[in-house]
């Protein structure tokens, strides 16, 4: 086996060790729960081992964190944005080592790892200056001498419970806005991506050390769902739980926290579709189609899953589009000339080799059949091949979500409306597209009679987001929204004020009471 290159400079760059205490209260670091071993799916190595939580450092560093809320909810949201601009610069400085333990860890390809630092980077950014404009509004009162306003006050500890694709990211987009509005954030990352977790943990905690900031407000608890999960969301003094993951698991969680009239975000299942009509730049579409479809492996909530094409051209795009995936490279994704890594675990391999047999068994065609991938270039056994299957738009596997790297190719006819309706059958409701160089289809796609979906694009692939607008889905989506526009809102309380300077007691709606 090839070992990964500078993997002991790297750990010990972000203060990693060969084994790593995988909780934190902001004090100290500790574990009372399994080691678990971590392990490449570049090639099955040993990366490190982290000491995990278990059900006494949950109520450990709950408490750790409600204790620093309590402070930090007195610092002036600006001063709260300048420990996130600082953060911000220590993750310049961090970038390129903490993006190769990203791809290390993940999988996912070198570009794809310092992607997801630079997004942590442009998150912080904007938290920044949001820190300044967490705006309320103001409106005239019906009675006389009276003012009506509304402000937002910090929430709480937030919980931000992580998946293993985006190890660092979606964590950044929850908890640097959580520090401006002035919460506490706990994390809990997924289980088979701790080590860059607490590298990030590590960084942001000697920001706050070197500001004398409450050091409880980032806290971290490493663990499995099944023994920390359920007792991070059923505790009341989390008003606020954030959970990005599967559509079933989310379900739970929304129930787990509703019951108890907290509140969630929840960034859950994609399955999302492009349509390509008669009008399309259809290079364009291929090469966006394409990236959609292999990047991160397929293992992206913004994978594009489906691309209904127009029967007049259908065709012309299938082979155009299977041309450029005959150039698709396929290997460690430390190489820079790969288009494509491993997938995360041997068991998301098995996952694909059996949703491939039931497209068989359903009646779907293959135009290019996935494998494993195994031999020299191919150590580990997360390596396959992509898949392009040709099936029908009710077929009962197209309306579930496949974390793997497969595209269904289906075929519309007529006009865009039917295109639309075979578009928005699947139960879920994430990120959209239409590849056309014509403004009424494309008008016609953005209205209220067009995608269902959170996100909906013209001329653009359904995967990767900008921060600067909210993100999230409907449906089985689960309608949380992260990032940027209003999204901050989520993480405060709203509370609304009248004043009365009347010296007079004035009842609304004309009530009398004399």
């Amino acid at each position: 086996m090839t070992e990964i290159p500078e993997l002991q400079e790297i750990l010990h760059t972000l203060d990693l060790a060969d084994v790593n205490y995988g909780v934190s209260d902001g004090h100290t670091w500790f574990g009372h729960g399994k080691t678990k071993t971590v392990t490449s799916p570049i090639n099955g190595q040993k990366i490190a081992e982290v000491v995990q939580g278990d059900a006494q450092d949950v109520d450990t560093v709950i408490r750790a964190a409600q204790d620093a809320f309590y402070e930090w909810r007195t610092w002036p949201a600006p001063k709260r944005g300048e420990i996130v601009r600082q953060f911000a610069n220590e993750l310049r400085s961090a970038k390129e080592t903490l993006g190769k333990l990203v791809t290390i860890e993940m999988g996912k390809l070198l570009q794809e790892g310092w992607g997801e630092v630079q997004e942590m980077i442009d998150i912080c950014d904007m938290a920044v200056g949001q820190s300044r404009m967490l705006y309320g509004c103001q409106t005239h009162s019906e009675r006389p001498q009276h003012r009506m306003y509304e402000q937002w006050h910090p929430l709480g500890v937030v919980a931000v419970i992580s998946a293993f694709n985006f190890p660092v990211a979606v964590w950044a987009w929850n908890a640097v806005l959580a520090l401006v509005c002035g919460d506490a954030v706990l994390w809990k990352p997924a289980n088979s991506v701790p080590l860059t977790a607490i590298a990030c943990t590590k960084i942001l905690q000697k920001v706050l050390a070197a500001n004398h900031a409450p050091p409880a407000i980032a806290t971290l608890l490493t663990g499995r769902g099944s023994d920390i999960g359920d007792l991070i969301t059923a505790d009341k003094r989390v008003p606020l739980v954030s959970y990005t993951g599967s559509t079933r698991l989310g379900k739970h969680i929304a129930e787990v926290v509703g019951a108890r009239l907290g509140r969630t975000i929840l960034e859950l299942g994609g399955n999302n579709g492009i349509i390509v009509t008669q009008n399309a730049d259809l290079k364009l579409a291929a090469q966006n189609i394409l990236f959609g479809a292999i990047g991160t492996c397929g293992q992206r909530c913004t994978t594009t899953r489906r691309v209904i094409i127009q029967d007049v051209i259908y065709d012309d795009f299938k082979k155009l589009l299977l041309s450029c995936y005959d150039k698709v490279t396929i290997g460690s994704p430390l190489d820079e000339t790969k288009l494509m890594g491993p997938m995360i675990s041997t068991d998301a391999v098995e996952v694909m080799l059996r949703a491939l047999d039931t497209i068989a068994q359903q009646g779907g065609t293959f135009a290019v059949r996935g494998a494993r991938l195994e031999g020299d270039g191919y150590p580990g056994g997360c390596y396959v091949k992509p898949t392009v299957a040709e099936v029908a738009p009710d077929l009962p596997i197209v309306q579930e979500e496949t974390f793997a790297p497969i595209l269904y190719l289906i075929k519309y006819s007529g006009g865009l409306e039917q295109g639309i309706e075979y578009h928005n059958m699947v139960p879920q409701g994430l990120s959209s597209a239409i590849f056309t160089n014509d403004l009424l289809e494309a008008e016609q796609f953005l209205s209220a009679l067009g995608s269902d979906c959170g996100i909906a694009n013209v001329n653009l692939g359904t995967s990767g987001a900008e921060i600067g607008l909210a993100f999230g889905g409907e449906k089985e989506t689960g309608g949380g929204r992260e990032s940027g526009s209003d999204a901050w809102k989520s993480y405060m309380r709203r509370q609304t004020n009248t004043i009365n300077y009347s010296g007079a007691t004035v009842l609304a709606q004309g009530i009398k009471f004399d």
